[in-house]
């Protein structure tokens, strides 16, 4: 019995040494997590994801949440007595479901907030329209009006400099001004995707309902576990990339072609998935990396 429980700690002990290279690599560097889908609804995994992101601050990585709440924002539509209007992906908001959904999302917001504090760790929360945060203009659907949704033209990322500066770990609510101070709505991988770029972030994690990026979708051995900018765009040009995965990974190019270092596409319905792939020699989803940046699974 003393030798099988002498296993379990030099096991435990394994894991640790195997995340000390990756602690060493990100230490004081910029993470920005994207939170959405179900990862959010279940409350497990909601405290789950959120000790990690603690875990990541508490090692000394810079973390800043970006969440999303399209769930939660079509149950009160509901409750209302509205139905939920999507075109092409994008749901169509007018004022009274502006007027719900920053409700919402601002709700949502803060209860992150209270996740992070009771872990001990000092957490803020803002909306894009907090210190000129996020600015937008209004965003069409294939030249459709689809309300007060907005397509970011600016990022004045002072306000989480100065969050990150003072140890305050910043969640960002995805909701944005235009220049007549109008809010809007924004897609919240577009805002964490524009905020990591903004802040020249080393990593951006994206948790979705999917394990990551496949060759072919209905294989589920063509789990790619890393990928360069251009085979990225080889399976988007040869047609391997298609529904909500195609914006998905056209933000991901956008981010590392403007100064992010690695963007992970992760299934944020498995327990502690960012731990698993950012200190661990595998991972569990889809790194993306610049064609110039030497795979980090050849680094060891």
């Amino acid at each position: 019995m003393a030798d099988k429980n002498m296993e379990q700690v030099m096991e435990k002990a394994q894991v640790l040494i195997e995340a000390l290279p990756y602690i060493q690599r990100f230490n004081r560097k910029i993470i920005v997590v994207k939170y959405g889908g179900s990862a959010m609804v279940d409350e497990q995994l909601k405290k789950q994801v959120i000790q990690d992101v603690t875990l990541l601050k508490l090692v000394g990585f810079k973390p800043i949440i970006v969440h999303g709440g399209g769930k939660e924002i079509s149950k009160w539509v509901g409750k209302v007595g509205m139905e939920p209007v999507f075109v092409n992906g994008l749901r169509k908001t007018d004022a009274d479901t502006m007027e719900i959904a920053e409700m919402v999302l601002n709700k949502v917001n803060k209860s992150l907030v209270t996740l992070v504090e009771e872990l001990g760790v000092q957490a803020v929360g803002v909306s894009g329209k907090d210190g000129g945060l996020l600015k937008v203009k209004k965003k069409y659907s294939n030249g459709e009006d689809i309300g007060f949704v907005g397509e970011i033209t600016d990022v004045n990322p002072r306000i989480l400099y100065d969050l990150l500066e003072k140890d305050f770990l910043p969640i960002v609510c995805p909701i944005g001004l235009d220049d007549e101070y109008n809010t809007y709505n924004i897609n919240a991988d577009d805002a964490a995707c524009a905020i990591a770029r903004a802040v020249s972030a080393e990593k951006l994690a994206f948790l979705t309902d999917i394990e990551g990026v496949y060759k072919d979708p209905s294989d589920k051995n063509t789990l790619i576990s890393e990928l360069t900018v251009s085979d990225a765009k080889k399976l988007i040009g040869d047609g391997f990339i298609g529904g909500g995965m195609l914006p998905k990974l056209n933000n991901c190019i956008d981010a590392i072609d403007n100064g992010v270092s690695r963007v992970h596409i992760l299934d944020g319905r498995i327990a502690h998935c960012l731990l698993l792939e950012i200190f661990t020699n595998r991972g569990i989803g889809t790194a993306i990396l610049g064609d110039s940046e030497e795979k980090f699974n050849n680094e060891q």
